[in-house]
């Protein structure tokens, strides 16, 4: 044979090698939930019970997926998003989690919410290295890679939020008596231990009641006449939306005017401040990370143009001052993007790593200067969040965008 052929059958072979090579390593990759055509996520939400207001989160991210799907889907996938009522049951949070993993077989699960219902199924998750991913629930508790590498959180953690409405009071009202109200539950308790390392030294003398609640109660009147008793001047609502309503329209039944703080998870103006009464919710305090859709400064707001003509589309109807909507579109976006990172690989193991590898991603919903950051040892995306006081029939910020300071335990 020729010196010619042989190098010619030597480069022919050479080219072969590495056309195969090449082929094997843009091979797709799919764990159980992912093919060419699909992507499965599974979804638990309390549709109803106690916490039924946040229903509209898991209506909110169906619709984004619609709206995906619409569009071509991500990277050619159709989303299959299987949504479950959980009714912020913990027994029943396991239950529905179960069925998504064993009989639905999805790839995800994606934004569970509550605290008590993802403490119930994080240990089940994990151990079967399924992502618990972007959960509706800001406990410290899921910014922990190490001990749980298969849970990510989302939204800013309780007790950053709590730094930062200490930090205020410290500053405005460095003498205040207050009385903390709170949910008898990691959730509540997330925001006490917040603000007592806000106040620092300042706690014992500061804080003069501690009142606790159980979810199961079917109205808080009673702590808050209580709370009333002691006579304290500012008062810490640290609820779920159902009582955060309550507790504005109780203060005000009682003609008791102290300083009201309520958390962000429940300063919806739809679902909390509209049945409190706008005249009761004037002047309350609270902080936010996300754009509030009725706000005017955000009329011209080419991100929120986009949030506007979805919801006009895919949620006709819909309440746009219900906070669920933007937060919905916000997790959602946030998903979509993950999903679009992992290209052909779509395994969980890939999933996990393009969730931790997210860097200055701004969904259209967040405020300016909030920005999503992950990293393989940061498992909290968001960690800036602005203060806020009612006024009207909508929330006004004021003040500088604050980062909170908790770093996992």
């Amino acid at each position: 044979m020729l010196l010619s052929q042989k190098l010619r059958i030597a480069a022919l072979a050479t080219a072969v090698m590495t056309f195969t090579s090449g082929a094997a390593l843009a091979q797709k990759k799919y764990d159980t939930g992912a093919s060419d055509t699909e992507i499965k996520i599974g979804n638990i939400m309390p549709y109803s019970g106690p916490a039924s207001a946040y229903g509209i989160i898991g209506k909110t991210e169906e619709a984004y997926f619609k709206m995906i799907n619409d569009r071509g889907g991500i990277n050619g996938r159709k989303i299959n998003f299987v949504t479950y009522d959980d009714g912020y049951s913990p027994p029943k949070a396991v239950e529905q989690v179960r069925k998504l993993v064993e009989s639905d077989e999805v790839l995800v699960v994606f934004n569970p919410l509550g605290t008590p219902s993802n403490t119930a199924i994080q240990k089940y998750l994990n151990a079967k290295k399924i992502p618990q991913l972007f959960v509706a629930t800001g406990a410290t508790k899921w910014n922990d890679p190490k001990n749980f590498p298969w849970t990510i959180g989302w939204q800013p953690s309780y007790q950053s939020e709590a730094h930062i409405y200490a930090k205020y009071l410290l500053k405005e009202k460095p003498d205040a008596k207050v009385a903390i109200l709170y949910q008898n539950d990691d959730f509540g308790k997330d925001y006490l231990k917040g603000t007592k390392d806000g106040f620092g030294a300042k706690a014992a003398s500061m804080i003069t009641v501690e009142e606790s609640y159980e979810i199961s109660e079917p109205s808080i009147d009673s702590h808050i006449v209580k709370i009333k008793a002691a006579n304290p001047d500012v008062l810490l609502i640290y609820t779920t939306p159902k009582f955060g309503a309550q507790t504005i329209k109780k203060t005000a039944e009682l003609g008791w005017k102290p300083l009201q703080i309520i958390t962000n998870v429940s300063a919806s103006v739809g679902s909390v401040m509209k049945p409190a009464g706008f005249d009761n919710a004037q002047g309350v305090l609270s902080a936010a990370y996300a754009k509030d859709a009725t706000d005017p400064q955000w009329a011209n707001d080419v991100s929120l143009k986009k949030w506007n003509e979805f919801v006009d589309k895919y949620l006709p109807g819909a309440d746009k001052t219900d906070g669920g909507l933007i937060y919905g579109y916000g997790a959602a976006q946030t998903l979509a993007k993950v999903l679009e990172m992992c290209g052909d690989d779509l395994t969980r193991a890939n999933v996990m790593k393009q969730a931790a590898s997210l860097k200055d991603f701004i969904p259209d919903t967040l405020l300016p200067g909030v920005k999503i950051n992950t990293g393989p040892t940061d498992f909290a995306p968001i960690s800036q969040l602005q203060m806020q006081r009612f006024k009207g029939e909508k929330w006004e910020l004021f003040g500088e965008t604050i980062s909170g300071d908790v770093a996992p335990e």
